[in-house]
């Protein structure tokens, strides 16, 4: 059996905040065991204990398996949880306090698959913290192997993820009709169990597509693509229902459509849950990040609270969070971070927030929400250009020199204006540009992203294309 990994491989397969691949090209067994064996050596668990959790790919069980016969070999006890969301992985290791591995590849389609790991109580390992370790050792086939393995037992922590979530955010007040839809993924493992403890009387809940299932036969499981979210829009429309919520494939994150069907703006989300972290905890730290919209830290100023921005990605906020003591972060990707929950991301406890507070008052949502949607944003539209740095160059030579446009390198290219902003970053797996805009209106809006996309895509700025 093979000891090591390409190299090609291991470098395309290891990315900033996690493992993420085609299967079995670039992932398989042997790279799923050497991964368990330099995990325990990286996060210091030889003669202790880890939990492994996986999704409903068709891969997933077999991966899991090796990774942790691996670590195993590597002299850790590990613990099986079986199918699983990612936040009930983040759970599983905060409430068990052990280091955790979650085999999944998220949105990405049936093909794909990864891992994303972290240190006791959830803490993230990524490039920065671990897993660059990890990766060399995956390579050199160097992870050390003890002479006596450890044990492979398992335990079912779904109830107590579920208790969990609705201690921290209770759904209570008027009775709600609530459509969800899955997409085939752990959301159709991890929903029943939280909205079974809710009871009818508070949540009427309408399943949509909850059979697991990871060959995705509806539609993929990603709700950043708006085609994705027609079924959920319609089944709103059609029952009536106060909301709609669409989770991703292994369920970390959640989008929500309103009582009129309408997609819901995750930066609103994030402000709506700022307001009640500030409630329960006044002026507290709240972590936005740098494409979420300028309303968020507006509005955690006016409510006394303290805005602090970061880049992109999940192992950067929770890192912020720690270091600011932050209550709550939130994503305009949909990611949602809680203090209470580890830090870690989940959907499910930003959607039980939002229904809490939907069930607290006779308001739609949609009306609800409005006090916290005040810039149009364009979304993330992603762009194919043959040389990222070049162009993101062009851009900024093309706005520096404006007056009153500031320009902030923080994550990729974000040029401001006291009229509109916009982020341009980089792909870290493809090669893509990804740009975020916002205006104060919907003609500043429009007219900023059409110049960025102009550029981006050499083409004229009143040509109007769609993503690609």
């Amino acid at each position: 059996m093979p000891e090591r990994v390409d190299p090609d491989i291991a470098n395309a397969v290891f990315k900033a905040y996690d493992v993420r691949g085609t299967v079995p090209d670039q992932i398989d067994e042997n790279l799923a065991r050497l991964a368990g064996r330099a995990f325990v050596h990286v996060v210091g668990a030889r003669g202790g204990e880890i939990v492994v959790g996986h999704d409903m790919r068709p891969s997933s069980p077999s991966l899991s398996g090796a990774f942790a016969e691996g670590a195993t070999e590597a002299g850790a006890d590990v613990t099986i949880i079986g199918l699983a969301s990612t936040d009930e992985l983040y759970f599983a290791s905060g409430h068990l306090g052990l280091p955790g591995a979650m085999f999944t590849a998220s949105h990405n389609p049936a093909q794909y698959n990864g891992i994303k790991l972290c240190r006791a109580n959830a803490v993230p390992v990524g490039a920065e913290s671990g897993l660059n370790e990890i990766r060399d050792l995956v390579i050199s086939g160097e992870a050390p192997v003890v002479d006596v393995a450890g044990s492979i037992s398992e335990t079912d922590v779904l109830e107590a993820y579920a208790a969990h979530l609705l201690g921290l955010a209770p759904v209570k007040g008027r009775k709600l009709t609530v459509v969800a839809d899955a997409g085939n993924g752990m959301a159709g493992h991890t929903a029943p169990a939280v909205f079974g403890r809710l009871g009818t009387d508070a949540v009427e809940l309408i399943p949509m597509y909850f059979e697991l299932d990871g060959t995705f036969p509806n539609h993929e499981a990603n709700p950043l693509d708006s085609t994705t979210l027609v079924d959920l829009q319609a089944r709103v429309r059609e029952t009536g229902a106060d909301a709609g919520l669409a989770f991703d494939g292994d369920a970390d994150r959640c989008f929500l459509v309103d009582e009129k069907g309408d997609l819901v703006s995750p930066s609103a989300i994030t402000a709506l849950i700022a307001e009640r972290a500030l409630a329960k905890e006044p002026g507290a730290t709240i972590i936005h990040n740098l494409i979420t919209s300028r309303a968020v830290p507006e509005i955690v100023t006016e409510l006394g609270g303290t805005p602090v921005r970061t880049r992109v990605g999940h192992s950067y906020i929770k890192a912020v969070m720690a270091e600011s003591k932050a209550a709550f972060g939130g994503e305009h990707s949909g990611h949602f971070y809680f203090r209470d929950f580890w830090r870690a991301d989940s959907g499910m406890l930003a959607a039980l927030h939002v229904l809490g507070a939907l069930a607290e008052t006779d308001k739609p949502l949609s009306e609800l929400l409005a006090a916290y949607d005040r810039y149009p944003m364009s979304g993330e539209i992603n762009s194919t250009v043959p040389d990222q740095a070049a162009t993101v160059a062009e851009i900024e030579k093309a706005y520096a020199g404006r007056d009153g446009v500031t320009v902030d390198k923080l994550d990729g290219l974000t040029l401001s204006h006291a009229d509109w902003t916009f982020n341009v970053r980089a792909s870290n797996t493809e090669p893509l540009l990804r740009l975020n805009a916002e205006g104060k209106d919907i003609l500043t809006m429009e007219r900023v992203r059409d110049e960025a996309l102009a550029i981006i895509r050499k083409t004229e700025p009143n040509e109007r294309r769609g993503p690609a």
